[in-house]
């Protein structure tokens, strides 16, 4: 008889439930692999609302998670069975022009695991090795959160944010605090924005300058008080509205910078010109690139610590509730973890 394992289902928008399937048996290649956490990721929720355009259904949701390796082939790697692991879930086809230039995480073909391919709300997974990162001594928790830091890591290298940079993130959810964490390291001054005041303190504890909630104070007079009129060097968006996009437009400098990783379904109408007016350097941010070894490194050294992200912790059979939750009330939640027993 062929073992069954639990996994969360998105049937389709609004419709989830958790079913059995049968475990995945590992390819050459390939390992199995025992979940421990997984994050819920605001992509899920999008998947799960019917938000996400990039999302196909039905679809088992979720790519950041820690796991034990349970099975594994002799590899190079030198991963065994019982290590503590996490891994990159942006699968890339390895020939398109993106790819063939080394810009893997920005594939034509992408798939993100819980996005266009199940993904990690599931007892087990299957995982290719070469796609796997050993925790090497780093908690289970703390390995659920490397993806996550990547996404916001990567924007802040795409957009080269230098020492001294007065840089405003819009939107203090996990992604836009963890951009705020990796433009920091970067030495950067912080200042984030949101209509969320447990959020915003959550920023201020975790390095921000200054915060502003924008249901109390108007943007841009915050920001004119911040740079002296100048505008901000960075403007990093991280809600994936309209809204928040011009806002950003408008927030920064002349000769600023832009880095958009907030991302959405909704249109945004505005006049090009004042890009070329303001001569600004836009940069899209898609996923991570190599970010995921020195952020287990940096987050082990205690350089940085990430743990206190995590809000809400749910077992795994009460995973339905922890995500009409985030949809319902989602304002004291910045980082939800699902716990597989």
């Amino acid at each position: 008889m062929e073992a069954t394992m639990k996994v969360v289902h998105i049937d389709a928008p609004g419709s989830i439930q958790i079913v059995e399937k049968t475990v995945p048996i590992p390819q050459k290649g390939e390992a199995l692999l025992k979940v421990n956490y997984c994050g819920i990721c605001g992509s899920d929720i999008a998947t799960f609302t019917g938000n996400q355009p990039f999302a196909t259904y039905p679809r088992i949701p979720g790519h950041e998670f820690s796991a034990e390796i349970a099975a594994i082939e002799p590899n190079e790697a030198a991963l065994e069975v019982g290590m503590q692991v996490t891994a990159n879930p942006y699968f890339n086809c390895g020939s398109c022009y993106s790819c063939r230039r080394g810009l893997v995480n920005c594939c034509q073909q992408n798939e993100t695991m819980g996005v266009q391919r199940d993904g990690t709300f599931s007892e087990y997974i299957v995982m290719p090795i070469e796609r796997i990162y050993p925790g090497d001594g780093l908690d289970a928790k703390n390995l659920a959160l490397i993806e996550p830091f990547t996404i916001g890591y990567h924007a802040a290298n795409r957009a080269d944010i230098q020492a001294g940079e007065k840089v405003l993130v819009l939107g203090a959810g996990a992604i836009g605090i963890f951009a705020m964490i990796s433009a920091r390291l970067r030495g950067a001054k912080l200042y984030v924005a949101d209509f969320n005041q447990t959020r915003l303190d959550h920023a201020l504890q975790l390095g921000a300058t200054d915060v502003v909630n924008l249901g109390e104070r108007d943007l841009m007079d915050a920001v004119r008080e911040w740079t002296n009129g100048d505008g901000m060097d960075t403007v990093m968006e991280a809600a994936g509205i309209p809204e928040s996009f011009l806002n950003a437009i408008e927030a920064a400098a002349f000769g600023g910078k832009l880095s958009l990783i907030g991302n959405g379904s909704r249109e945004t109408t505005f006049n090009h010109s004042v890009l070329l007016k303001k001569e600004l350097n836009v940069f899209g941010s898609r996923n991570s690139l190599h970010d995921f070894k020195p952020l287990i490194e940096l987050v082990k050294s205690g350089a940085v610590a990430i743990e206190s992200m995590v809000t809400h912790v749910y077992p795994f059979q009460d995973s339905i509730q922890a995500f009409e939750a985030l949809v319902q009330s989602p304002a004291d939640k910045l980082k939800v973890l699902i716990r597989f027993d």
